[in-house]
């Protein structure tokens, strides 16, 4: 069985795993994600703003 993930889901935990990579140095932009990860800015920018405006208790 074949797990899927949306478009949505991959790019998030491909921009999570950017970042605990990178924890602990320079401050990374979502540029410099968008680049190294070959993923499109504007979309990481959407990520970006779902996950600011989550419920943290949930």
């Amino acid at each position: 069985m074949m797990l899927r993930v949306s478009t949505k889901g991959e790019y998030g935990v491909r921009l999570m795993v950017d970042l605990a990579r990178h924890y602990g140095g320079r401050p990374r932009s979502l540029t410099d994600i968008s680049q190294a990860e070959t993923l499109p800015l504007a979309y990481l920018e959407q990520l970006v703003k779902l996950l600011r405006e989550a419920d943290p208790h949930w």
